[in-house]
């Protein structure tokens, strides 16, 4: 269980049965954060209406991952489109990870993760990962029912409450909330047929020096109040930009097996409001 949790945890920020392939169309014209319609009024007074301007369509972030003093391999974190997804519009959030080539000799990832994030509301719609970690292999497909709140997964239907994420969506979510020193936000994460209580801390403001540059950024620490795979042994904490977009351009994480760091290499700003 430690090596699924390794490269999935630094880049999902906070850590199913197969379901049907979603039902999705693309929608890459239309600008993030639209305020045009769905295809049914009638349906978007089920849900919220949250503002974004954190991130947008093209964003893409690359980072370098460093296992102690070691380079382990790159990961991306990007928003290539927007699509349709029961009649809404919703962003595709990617997260890719994978080992260079000495250090797959010992252990290879090749990861993917992508979740169907609602544009105005900023919730989970669909979630998948595609783990290749060692000898660890997981293919898992969940769809996350916003209107009358469940989850499918394995076969199994369980209840969430309104709102929920997975968790990728968890740190683009945080993203688009104020960030103040001090208050910390409350997030519901589902993952594993369960929902965890999140608990993001706002520890301070700082300025670091990564390969993409210089920055002024806000530090937080996500708090897992869970048991089990989830249970808080670790630690991680991420730095994001002191400005509207909080960009992600560091994370470390302490875990039992030592202490991975991600840092950004490069990035490519999306099209926000």
């Amino acid at each position: 269980m430690k090596q699924k949790l390794l490269f999935w945890g630094i880049l999902g920020l906070f850590g199913v049965g197969l379901a049907g392939r979603p039902n999705v169309q693309s929608a890459a014209g239309a600008p993030p954060g639209a305020s045009e319609s769905d295809s049914s009024s009638a349906v978007d007074t089920l849900f919220r209406s949250l503002p974004n301007h954190a991130f947008g369509v093209g964003e893409k972030l690359t980072f370098v991952i460093r296992w102690g003093p070691i380079h382990a391999g790159e990961a991306v974190m990007e928003v290539p489109e927007i699509r349709l997804y029961e009649g809404r519009k919703v962003y595709l959030l990617r997260s890719t990870a994978h080992t260079n080539r000495t250090f797959s000799t010992f252990f290879r990832v090749r990861d993917r993760v992508e979740s169907l994030m609602d544009v105005r509301g900023l919730f989970t719609w669909h979630f998948e990962k595609h783990l290749r970690e060692g000898k660890f292999l997981a293919d898992i497909e969940e769809k996350f029912d916003q209107r009358h709140h469940f989850v499918v997964s394995r076969g199994d239907t369980i209840p969430v409450p309104p709102n929920v994420q997975d968790v990728l969506s968890s740190l683009y979510f945080v993203r688009t909330r104020p960030l103040t020193v001090g208050d910390p936000i409350a997030v519901a994460n589902y993952a594993d047929h369960k929902v965890y209580p999140l608990e993001v801390k706002i520890l301070r403001k700082e300025e670091v020096r990564v390969r993409a540059g210089k920055f002024h950024c806000i530090v937080i620490e996500p708090i897992l109040k869970s048991t089990g795979i989830f249970q808080q042994k670790g630690k991680l904490t991420v730095w994001l930009t002191d400005d509207t977009r909080h960009m992600p351009v560091l994370m470390k994480s302490r875990v039992l097996v030592g202490s991975f760091v991600a840092e950004l290499k490069k990035f490519r700003l999306g099209v926000s409001k």
